[in-house]
């Protein structure tokens, strides 16, 4: 018999054993941090751009020499030289002169202003016609407008995308400290199971449970380290734990968590260390286990891998982010029921949906086949004390990460 608890209470009891966990730092190259955690915040250095830019091709003004100006009353400037592209400029305007500046090249000193070749006639003999008035600051990037020295630019505990990696290129800054990989030592147990890449006999079914949740530890950030699949024997299984649990920082096994008479990993988990969950109140999923072995979280996934892929999303990724030192982003929508759903398990119950339309369509399978999975965008929870929902109600959707 199992003592169930609520995928609540669970969390709790997880995050209270092992949520202070944070993993260490490592230096990595710039271009290999796309998609790593950041381990320290980030401060710049210095100022982002580090001189006044011009966002257009045209000419640098002081912008009350351009006021009232129009097609046909233009203001007439002096025009004082050119800036360049790559090279500092001397140039200092005073009253009634310009300058011309092309696109990203530094402003010169006492414009405010830059206004648009389109706007300007070069009359040919020094001056510069302007057409159209600006005011103070348009089509310029001042110095320090994107980062200022002191300024936080990306915060621990982020991982980094496209963009930040090109905010830190910015600064000039070529190694990241970025959070060390969790990792996960993964072990799928069961005398049916036969590698992906070995023919099926009779009776037996291939191991989709270690390349799928390998798949999903990586997805988020982790390492893994699979060591196959091992026949339900208790010694057996025993001698792989303690192997497992030496180079790692979380174990994962899937199959023999339940109670029948080949079901060993709970009494293994107890006997190696600390059988701390075995049942939860939730379906697919009751004979989920927890526990603890040399002070690293073990978590026992049913052997069904619908089962399994839940247990990992709601159990286990909360927790590889929280050693990570940063949280899941979860994308979720309010939509419609397509059709009815019954409910009467006493426990909650995870149901995969396609969204077609902007309605959720749940998706019918038996338990156990990974094929609900594989075409499903995301799943609905229905309550332990609900008997169902009704075609058209509204349901939150909580979709899969990509």
């Amino acid at each position: 018999m199992l003592n169930v608890k609520t995928i609540a209470e669970v969390n709790s009891i997880i995050k209270n054993r092992f949520g202070e966990i944070r993993l260490g730092c490592e230096q990595v190259p710039l271009e290999n941090a796309l998609g790593r955690v950041l381990g320290k915040a980030i401060s710049a250095t210095e100022y982002v751009p580090d001189f006044n830019r011009s966002t257009v091709d045209g000419y640098a003004v002081i912008s009350s020499d351009v006021f009232g100006c129009s097609d046909a009353i233009p203001a007439l400037l002096t025009l004082n030289g050119e800036s360049k592209m790559g090279v500092h400029t001397d140039i200092q305007l005073e009253k009634g002169q310009c300058g011309y500046v092309p696109t990203g090249a530094e402003v010169p000193q006492g414009a405010d202003a830059v206004v648009m070749l389109e706007f300007t006639d070069d009359l040919g003999d020094g001056s510069i016609a302007i057409y159209k008035p600006c005011a103070p600051g348009m089509n310029m990037i001042f110095r320090g407008d994107d980062v200022k020295p002191g300024e936080t630019i990306i915060p621990a505990g982020h991982r980094l995308t496209a963009a930040e990696i090109g905010a830190l290129a910015a600064l000039g800054i070529t190694d990241v400290p970025v959070v060390r990989p969790p990792r996960v030592a993964i072990l799928s147990t069961g005398d049916e199971l036969v590698p992906v890449n070995e023919p099926l006999t009779m009776g037996m079914i291939r191991d989709v449970n270690a390349p799928m949740l390998a798949t999903a530890v990586r997805n988020i950030g982790g390492e893994t380290q699979v060591f196959g699949i091992v026949k339900d024997e208790k010694a057996a299984i025993r001698d792989v734990v303690k192997k497992a649990i030496q180079g790692c920082d979380m174990l994962i096994l899937t199959g023999g968590t339940s109670v029948g008479v080949k079901d060993a990993v709970s009494g293994i988990i107890e006997e190696l260390g600390e059988l701390i969950v075995h049942g939860v109140a939730v379906k697919p999923g009751k004979p989920t286990i927890f526990g603890a072995i040399q002070e690293k979280p073990v978590f026992g996934l049913p052997g069904n891998p619908v089962a399994a892929y839940f247990m990992f999303h709601v159990l286990v990724q909360p927790l590889l982010f929280s050693m990570q030192g940063t949280t899941p982003t979860e994308f979720k929508e309010v939509a419609p029921l397509a059709h009815s759903i019954s409910s009467n398990h006493g426990r909650e119950e995870f149901i995969p949906v396609q969204m077609k339309d902007g309605v959720a369509q749940p998706i019918a399978g038996k338990s156990g086949l990974i094929t609900t999975l594989s075409c499903a965008d995301g799943f609905i929870c229905i309550p332990r004390d609900c008997e169902g929902l009704k075609q058209g109600e509204p349901v939150e959707v909580t979709y899969f990460r990509s």
